[in-house]
């Protein structure tokens, strides 16, 4: 199995029970397996790992929380430290581990020998031992030719085990871990000015026309044969606050120096107190500070102290890798995030997200500070406004600025609320019943700040989803709710189950037990025979392989479209089966024998894939014709068993007036390129459907905002009165409008029991 084929983690906790699983260790699983439990909702508490070089190949069950995930780059690093302890050190330190990662041939650098620092350039960077089934990943080493007075100091001439890597003179070859070698970048400094190595984060002195300023590493540079040192700047050279520049290194002294020279006194009278002005501001607030040529955007991961300084300075996880660290300062770890995203700042120099502000006429109103879980509700009036009609839809919700604003990997949430609220009210008892004083802002949030503005205004400003955002956030469902990519069952899942405690929507009958769930994924055994399915056949297969059935017609149906991960689809097209008929799928009811009509007795699993018949449906059949079908010497074989026929039909033969209970599609979410948009059905017509993408456009760069866009797609209504014949030879490229993304790209059909839903 090749290495990205795999999902790898560090250990930083030891077990308490596997002797040889110590912190520091590497495990790993297949990255299918682990893609297939993070869908599971709640995602599971342990993962079943193998570690790595441990030769029995057994499996072991480990604590999620007691392991973090390396990219296959930073496991192969890792991997060739050998000692346990050293390798998590490197792991939660960093610096030199992200420093590795850019070492490239030719860079001249330092490796530890015997205690002793050589010169040298490195020559190759990878494995020097083959890989095996129970060690995927051997270790990525660091091969260096000595240089100067230090050749003839090494070990080897650039083989290993009689393999060659590299070429060089006699023993001035090295092979070794990355954390025994240093690039030369900070340590060619003037001694005067410079006896530490610099790191990402440091307070430094900067030197511009004889004049001592302050500020903060943002990044090392090597321009030209030069170092120079980026700086973030207290103060530039016109009095302006936040700015960067870029110093050479032997004008940089770490610490902060006075003019002559002189540690600055850390009894100095701080500033005036002005921490008052910003209290709009808290944990996990939408923030922007201004930094070299622009504004970068964050949200606040931590507020207080830092040594040596008197200001209240705050931890920002930036939207993109403009940061120093990844929640580390001087050492010291004070949030966590992912590498070169996190920057810490005063608090003074953050301003709430202007993306963020009212999208009218006046740009610099503030936003209100977000609703906090202490909030008395119990007064405010509950407001209901519908769901739209098919001529709100046209009047109100198309266009641009439409629909939801979409910001920082939201359009997962974007696209299910438009799909679930936007025109349908089928949930709408989850905005309205009783709920702990706890999760009342929660479902507050979803009700005043995000349904009834999109149903009475056809927009919702992005800051009110980062707010329900941080309000699942801080609840402790996941601590990436503000700034990662999610499934939008999982998100559904955590709202209705956890939050609203809503009843499970899905009941499904299996082997005499009932399940509850909120969702159905729709998986299929190997051996089905569909090329071109329909919605219903997809459920239907399911069912038959899985040996389910309904224990009741439910009101909503999610069902999620049988893929290979978000990455890859099971099937080229479905089509969008617009009514589902679940008459066939319920454990009790009466039935129609699919032959005569008369009222169905039996029911043959052995037949439903049989060819003869339709390729839709259950098989179910009176007496009479049940003999007449398994008397072909084909069919002699089955076993068809009886059906539960209700009291109230026993020794009825015609039920051809009973009704079949039929559910209409509401809404589909599509997924291409790991982004969601969906379709939504507005009226009765097959040519009514509106195509919501969150974030369909952007205004500006880093400092801008995403526009949503509304439009009609009457195109879809085209494709859907086609057979499947004339489907199958529409090639995707070719169909009109986005009609391909609802036929190619379908991640989760959503339905309703326009009956059921008056009784839930």
């Amino acid at each position: 199995m090749a290495s990205t084929d795999n999902v790898y983690f560090i250990l930083t906790k030891k077990h308490e029970w596997i002797s040889f699983a110590k912190a520091g260790s590497i495990v790993y699983m297949p990255e299918n397996k682990f893609i297939s439990e993070m869908k599971k909702s709640p995602p599971p508490l342990k993962l079943r790992m193998r570690l790595m070089k441990h030769y029995s190949g057994m499996e072991y069950d480990l604590e999620a929380n007691d392991m973090e995930q390396l990219c296959v780059e930073e496991a192969e690093l890792l991997q060739a430290v050998p000692d346990d302890a050293e390798r998590l050190r490197c792991f939660r330190e960093r610096h030199d581990l992200q420093t590795a990662m850019q070492f490239v041939i030719g860079t001249e650098v330092t490796v530890e020998e015997a205690g002793k620092k050589l010169r040298g350039i490195i020559q190759y960077i990878g494995p020097i031992t083959n890989g095996s089934i129970s060690c995927p990943i051997p270790g990525s080493f660091i091969g260096i030719e000595l240089q100067g007075p230090d050749r003839g100091k090494g070990q080897c001439d650039g083989t290993y085990r009689n393999v060659r890597y590299f070429t060089c003179d006699k023993n001035c070859g090295v092979f070794t871990p990355f954390n025994r070698v240093s690039s030369l970048l900070p340590s060619v400094q003037e001694p005067s000015l410079q006896s530490e190595r610099l790191e990402l984060g440091d307070r430094v002195t900067y030197f511009i026309d004889d004049k001592c300023r302050h500020g903060m590493v943002l990044d090392l540079l090597e321009i030209g044969g030069r170092c120079f040192v980026q700086i973030s700047t207290d103060k530039d050279e016109s009095g302006k606050t936040g700015g960067e520049v870029r110093v050479p290194l032997e004008a940089v002294v770490k610490g902060e120096l006075t003019a002559e020279g002189e540690s600055m006194d850390v009894d100095t009278p701080p500033e005036a107190d002005t921490d008052y002005l910003y209290m709009g501001l808290s944990l996990n607030s939408m923030v922007e500070v201004t930094l070299g040529e622009g504004n970068t955007y964050g949200i606040i991961r931590w507020i207080g102290k830092l040594p040596d300084r008197s200001e209240t300075m705050v931890g920002l996880e930036l939207d993109d890798n403009k940061g120093v660290s990844d929640g580390t300062f001087k050492g010291q770890r004070y949030f966590n995030c992912p590498m070169k995203r996190a920057l810490f700042v005063k608090l003074s120099s953050c301003r709430p997200d202007s993306r963020f502000q009212s999208t009218s006429t006046n740009h610099n109103e503030k936003m209100q500070p977000e609703d906090t879980d202490q909030t008395d509700h119990s007064t405010a009036e509950l407001q209901t406004v519908p769901p739209m009609s098919t001529e709100q839809v046209e009047q109100l919700l198309t266009g641009r600025m439409k629909g939801i604003q979409g910001h920082c990997n939201s359009c997962y949430m974007d696209a299910a609320l438009f799909s679930l609220f936007s025109c349908s009210s089928v949930l709408d008892s989850m905005l309205f019943k009783s709920t702990t004083p706890q999760d009342a802002p929660i479902q507050r949030t979803l009700l005043n700040d995000i349904v009834n503005p999109l149903r009475s205004n056809g927009f919702v400003e992005g800051k009110h989803i980062m707010k329900l955002r941080q309000q699942l956030q801080k609840h402790g469902y996941s601590q990436s709710f503000t700034t990662d990519e999610k499934d939008p069952e999982e998100f559904l899942s955590v709202i209705m189950h956890h939050i609203l405690a809503l009843d499970p929507l899905l009941k499904l009958s299996a082997a005499g037990k009932v399940q509850e769930s909120y969702c159905y994924q729709i998986f299929l055994d190997q051996n089905h025979r569909l090329v071109l399915p329909t919605v219903q056949q997809l459920l239907e297969h399911s069912f038959h392989s899985a040996g389910l059935k309904l224990a009741e017609v439910p009101s909503c149906l999610i069902l999620q479209m049988p893929r290979f991960g978000k990455k890859f689809k099971m099937f080229d097209k479905i089509i969008p089966s617009l009514e589902l008929d679940v008459t066939d799928l319920l454990s009790e009811g009466p039935q129609q024998c699919m032959v005569c009509g008369t009222l169905a007795q039996v029911e043959c699993i052995d037949c439903f894939k049989d060819p003869l018949f339709s390729p839709s449906g259950f098989k179910v059949f009176c007496k009479k014709c049940s003999k007449q079908v398994h008397s072909h010497p084909q069919r002699l074989s089955h076993k068809p068993e009886s059906l539960e026929i209700p009291k109230g039909y026993v020794g009825r033969k015609n039920p051809h007036t009973m009704i079949r209970d039929k559910m209409e599609l509401f809404a589909v979410l599509c997924i291409e390129t790991s982004h969601y948009v969906s379709f939504v059905k507005y009226g009765p017509n097959t040519e009514d459907w509106i195509f919501f993408d969150s974030m369909a456009d952007r205004q500006g760069e880093t400092d801008g905002f995403n526009i949503p866009e509304v439009h009609p797609c009457p195109e879809v209504g085209e494709y859907l009165k086609m057979s499947p014949s004339e489907l199958a030879h529409q090639a995707p490229r070719d169909m009109k409008g986005v009609a391909k993304r609802l036929f190619c790209d379908a991640y989760m059909y959503l339905y309703q029991s326009t009956t059921m839903c008056l009784y839930r």
